[in-house]
């Protein structure tokens, strides 16, 4: 004999189960345009600091130049820089992503 409280978590995980899939049916064409602006975020977030890196670099070696190249130097700063960026950008909307679901 099947017990009301057994029954009632059964239709509660099937109600749970199908407000996921409307809401994946919902979201559907989203998801292929928000990884795209994820990607071009990524980039751009790394792109960025590593380009002023390079100018900063071609300034200094310009005005001052010696053995050492800042322009390698800086570049190497702003690509490290913007992968730690790109990191925490990335890391916040996974939290933001594993907030939503925890929420449902």
């Amino acid at each position: 004999m099947v017990r009301i409280n057994d029954r009632n978590k059964f239709v509660e995980k099937i109600g749970t189960n199908e407000v996921r899939k409307v809401k994946a049916r919902r979201k559907k064409g989203q998801d292929i345009w928000f990884g795209l602006g994820m990607i071009g975020t990524i980039g751009w977030s790394i792109a960025v600091p590593t380009l002023i890196g390079v100018a900063l670099g071609i300034w200094i070696d310009e005005r001052w130049p010696g053995r050492i190249s800042w322009t390698l130097t800086f570049l190497f700063a702003g690509l490290v820089l913007g992968c730690i960026n790109a990191y925490y950008w990335v890391k916040k909307e996974l939290e933001k992503i594993r907030e939503e679901q925890k929420n449902e």
